[in-house]
């Protein structure tokens, strides 16, 4: 995949949510949520500060990260669903 992100955009792809439930009880497609976990896979620049400098962004590629549930813009490449959001609009980055 080329895709490249300008300035402080980070292309996200969502990270599968549990199809089960902590007794057991197998929850089907229609009753799940989009989930709000996602993997970065690619990272723009930086911001563009008033000054003109340029704040190179606290995620990184393969970053695992929480974020709005309505947050960014669904696009499709090579078949793939990603997501485009800024980076201000992710929350926390999972760490291990």
């Amino acid at each position: 995949m080329k895709i490249r992100p300008l300035h402080d955009r980070v292309i996200i792809k969502r990270l599968e949510e549990e199809r089960t439930s902590p007794g057991g009880i197998v929850i089907p497609d229609s009753a799940t949520e989009k989930p709000i976990k996602g993997k970065v896979v690619a990272v723009g620049k930086g911001k563009i500060l008033e000054s003109g400098e340029v704040r190179a962004l606290d995620v990184k590629v393969g970053d695992n990260i929480l974020f709005g549930k309505y947050s960014g813009t669904e696009v499709k490449v090579d078949g793939e669903e990603l997501l485009v959001m800024r980076e201000e609009d992710v929350m926390a980055v999972i760490e291990k």
